[in-house]
């Protein structure tokens, strides 16, 4: 028990808050506690609760931001009461978003960079929300103008992340995701064919697959709808999912073309708090032009002090972390975001190499060519005796998260498991890992080798 300081004389008060009324009791959880208690006190037993929580730099399964200079915390705090919707009560605020929206349509090769219509938003989740709300208004206009019906509209895809399935189920459009081919990690475009008809708004390219981290080749895939358009006089737009890919093929990857240098590409969502280092929670959503983001989807309000345009999911949202991807922009530029994704990527190259000199792994990506990651498998599942969830329960012990997850559909029978390297994740804390990955695997080999029965695992 921790020995705490305690006033000389039993008049003054108490000022020990592991012995104050609110700390002698299981801390309220279903109704508002009747009296006020000291702020220090309940900054620490909150704290206190929130040390249970895991590790977030031993986190790699997200794709988000665990880690940030001093000055990204300062820059935070000086704007945690600033609206950013308010544009007229935050004008400079607002400026910063502006900025960052133009720098992001020029790093993307927008034809109109400086005039392109482009917002912040709470994650790429929204970001893509709106970029899919998009197409499916201009797609209705088009058919209305010809007379056609429009209450079918459909949506074609890889595999893509949940947030593609609440879009389709929030706002009434058909999913349709391509099932993976053999060998396969993403969508393939001769695969398109069969899918896209009429009543296709257009087709989602995902830059850094969820699953396997890849990218699915953008400018082949507008090729195949060039030859769909020939054939059939159907024109169907892009949208990218760059939520992890849009601030890494930019800088490490520049030789590949996906953005709005290819013309069918409309818009483009990313996460400033992927590998835009940005803390959580901020998206980007850039239009090719302006003109391709309808005009009925903005709204204009008065009461916030003069009259506003939104376009959004929400509306009132703090603008530190809008500051703190300015802040990254400026301090890092193209070289300091390559240096610092570089790194990431040989940091995963070395755990790949690790990885592959354990026995039951086989490594099918090793960070380089897309996203700082690494994947692999079983080599031969059947007989490993124990399972990648078992893996990972086991590195979980550590302290590690370290997913396990089939692929999607028709490569189920397919278990990987992923570590990504964000900001923050260093070679040498990977080379830990890929130690712990190492002990974890002979010990349940091991006991796989033990005589007797054994239970099955459950998931």
């Amino acid at each position: 028990m921790a020995v705490h300081y305690v006033p000389a004389s039993e008049d003054e008060e108490f000022d020990d808050f592991y012995a104050i009324p609110i700390s002698e009791q299981r801390l309220p959880k279903y109704r508002v506690p009747d009296d006020q208690s000291p702020p220090s006190a309940v900054y620490n037993l909150v704290l206190d609760e929130l040390a249970l929580d895991g590790n977030s730099s031993q986190n790699l399964a997200t794709f988000c931001t665990t880690w940030a200079e001093r000055e990204t915390h300062d820059l935070m705090d000086a704007c945690l009461a600033k609206n950013m919707v308010d544009k007229d009560e935050y004008p400079l605020t607002a400026e910063i978003e502006a900025r960052c929206v133009h720098m992001l349509a020029r790093l993307w090769h927008s034809p109109a960079d400086q005039s392109t219509m482009g917002c912040s938003t709470t994650g790429s989740s929204e970001a893509a929300m709106l970029g899919g709300l998009a197409l499916k208004w201009r797609w209705r206009q088009r058919r209305r103008e010809r007379g056609l019906p429009s209450d079918r509209p459909n949506l074609v895809c890889g595999p893509v992340q949940v947030c593609w399935q609440k879009f389709a189920r929030y706002f009434d459009v058909e999913l349709r995701e391509i099932p993976l081919e053999p060998g396969a990690s993403g969508l393939r475009p001769h695969q398109l064919p069969a899918y896209v008809d009429e009543n296709t708004i257009g087709v989602v390219a995902i830059l850094g697959v969820t699953y396997t981290c890849e990218y699915e080749p953008v400018r082949d895939i507008a090729a195949q709808l060039d030859i769909i358009q020939q054939d059939t006089g159907i024109d169907v737009p892009i949208h990218v999912d760059a939520a992890s890919g849009g601030f890494v093929a930019p800088f490490l990857h520049p030789e590949i073309v996906w953005d709005f240098s290819v013309e069918r590409v409309a818009s483009i969502n990313a996460s400033g708090h992927k590998y835009g280092m940005a803390p959580l929670g901020v998206g980007w959503v850039i239009w090719r032009t302006a003109d391709l983001l309808p005009e009925d989807l903005v709204f204009r309000v008065d009461y916030l002090g003069g009259e506003l345009p939104t376009f959004a999911l929400n509306f009132s949202r703090p603008g530190g972390q809008v500051a703190a991807q300015y802040y990254n922009l400026l301090r890092y530029g193209h070289e300091g975001y390559r240096r610092v994704l570089h790194a990431g990527a040989e940091a995963a190259r070395g755990l790949a190499e690790q990885a592959s000199r354990i026995g039951p792994l086989r490594i099918l990506y090793d960070g380089q060519g897309a996203l700082p990651a690494v994947v692999w498998t079983l080599d031969h599942p059947e007989s490993a005796g124990f399972t990648l969830y078992e893996l990972s329960e086991r590195l979980h012990q550590r302290g590690w998260q370290v997913p396990a997850y089939p692929l999607p559909p028709d490569r189920q029978d397919t278990v990987i498991q992923r570590v990504l390297v964000r900001h923050g994740i260093g070679y040498d804390k990977l080379a830990l890992l890929g130690r712990d990955v190492e002990t974890a695997v002979r010990e349940l080999t091991h006991r796989a080798d033990r005589p007797g029965p054994r239970s099955g695992f459950h998931h």
